[in-house]
């Protein structure tokens, strides 16, 4: 076999739109950088969103912004797989273990019946489920990786994720003084509900001796991340007939974050690769961010009507409730 190389003319489609997206992370990074308690892919989606709907962009940019949306965001999936930490995940202690499991599991579920009780389609209940119960925005992208919806659906979950993440980051510091709980209690629940990474950051560091334990429950709903995609994955291989297309049992980018989770838990990389690589995996992240960030309309969210954000905010108050009704049982 020969080597396979890409033309000129391929390598030059694909620059205008990486042009573009490299200038929107920039900006990203940049924001994140002097304000830390908004997230770079936030701010990454909110300019993608902006620029697509102010700007009419040229068709020439389309092969490099899709480039950024798929390949780009998938590796940066794969190397979110370093960011996780199972040693702090399993300080936490079985109960708030088991209750992250309990509340992914429950609020996705529930989102999906949700939908089908609002009419909201198939497709956006399940991008909405994962980004609401797992870990926001890139939950959302790793499960269109998965199985790929509309464009215009991958949007409006992103919009949705976004405003009502957004809304609980500010909300449960508000609401801590009124719920009697400790600060660990408080961080169990703000690790346990909030969507972003980011947006727990932003949600826990208010409230002193609350912000580790909230980042390790976060990151415990991360790991579901993994098993998440491959159930579904291997529910769509049931669809297909044994002789026709069928997706792989687990997608190659779910083994790869696996693989980074099992190489970060040997304890053998340096400081120094892992502050190196959670760079490169913001900024991979934020890149398929902007990408995904192009194709939201905002006409087109408004005109989703009241049922999909509907879902949103109950989707939201599940997982809220849920916690905090468990942390304050585990006590």
């Amino acid at each position: 076999m020969g080597i396979v190389r890409t033309s000129p003319r391929t390598t030059d489609s694909v620059l205008p739109g990486l042009a573009l997206v490299a200038g929107g992370v920039a900006v990203a990074m940049v924001v994140s950088w002097l304000q830390p308690s908004v997230s770079a892919l936030t701010v990454a989606v909110l300019l993608g969103a902006v620029v697509a709907n102010v700007v009419t962009l040229p068709r020439s940019v389309t092969p490099g912004v899709k480039l950024a949306g798929r390949r780009l965001l998938r590796l940066g999936v794969v190397l979110l797989g370093l960011k996780l930490v199972f040693q702090d995940v399993l300080k936490l202690g079985y109960e708030i273990l088991l209750l992250a499991v309990v509340a992914v599991v429950v609020t996705f579920v529930v989102t999906r019946w949700l939908g089908r009780v609002l009419g909201v389609s198939e497709g956006l209940s399940l991008l909405i489920a994962t980004g609401f119960s797992i870990c926001g925005a890139s939950a959302v992208a790793a499960m269109n990786s998965v199985r790929e919806q509309d464009e215009d659906d991958v949007a409006k979950a992103l919009g949705l994720v976004t405003l009502f993440g957004t809304v609980a980051m500010f909300s449960l510091p508000a609401l801590f003084p009124l719920t009697g709980l400790t600060p660990a209690q408080y961080g169990v629940w703000a690790g346990g509900s909030v969507h972003e990474v980011a947006q727990v950051v932003a949600a826990a560091g208010p409230v002193t001796g609350a912000l580790a334990i909230a980042v390790a429950v976060k990151l415990t709903r991360v790991v579901l991340l993994a098993p998440m995609l491959a159930a579904v994955s291997f529910a769509e291989r049931l669809k297909y007939p044994a002789s026709g297309q069928r997706p792989p049992l687990v997608p190659l980018f779910v083994l790869g974050f696996l693989a980074m989770a099992a190489i970060r838990a040997t304890g053998l990389l340096p400081d120094v690769v892992l502050s190196a690589a959670t760079f490169v995996d913001n900024v991979l992240l934020a890149a398929g961010m902007f990408a995904l960030g192009t194709a939201v309309r905002l006409r087109s969210l408004i005109r989703s009507g009241p049922a999909v954000l509907l879902l949103g905010l109950l989707s939201t108050t599940v997982i809220v409730v849920l916690v905090l009704t468990g942390t304050v049982l585990i006590g």
